[in-house]
């Protein structure tokens, strides 16, 4: 079975960096059938996609536009884990973050397309 797990620090104030690390066992991350995805759920709001990588063209999609420039997705293939790295944080980026995998190498962001996901990390971006 494919397990996801996210960690990370939780408090940051705004203008700061933070990185978040997705450990994965259970399936290689090189894998070109997969593509993989940072979700985020922030307090009373629905959970939106943040940014996710695609096997089929390794490309990064921008799911929020908001993200782009500020947030990178990256990967380091020995250790089998996925990163997520939040420059310039702004309050409104306080969510609960998620990684997980999708069962087709495109990013579509498509919820049935999610293969697995991790049991989330809080992050709280507060002055």
């Amino acid at each position: 079975q494919v397990q996801l797990q996210e960690s990370g620090p939780d408090l940051v104030k705004p203008w700061q960096t933070l990185s978040l690390t997705c450990t994965i066992s259970g399936v290689s991350i090189t894998t070109n059938l997969y593509a993989w995805s940072w979700i985020r759920q922030a307090p009373g709001k629905e959970r939106e996609g943040v940014v996710c990588f695609s096997s089929y063209d390794e490309s990064t999609n921008y799911r929020d536009s908001a993200a782009e420039g500020r947030f990178t997705i990256s990967k380091d293939s020995a250790k089998n884990t996925m990163f997520l790295q939040m420059d310039n944080l702004k309050p409104e980026d306080t969510a609960v973050y998620y990684c997980a995998t999708d069962l087709v190498p495109l990013c579509n962001w498509d919820p049935e397309d999610v293969g697995s996901w991790g049991q989330g990390t809080q992050v709280t971006v507060s002055s």
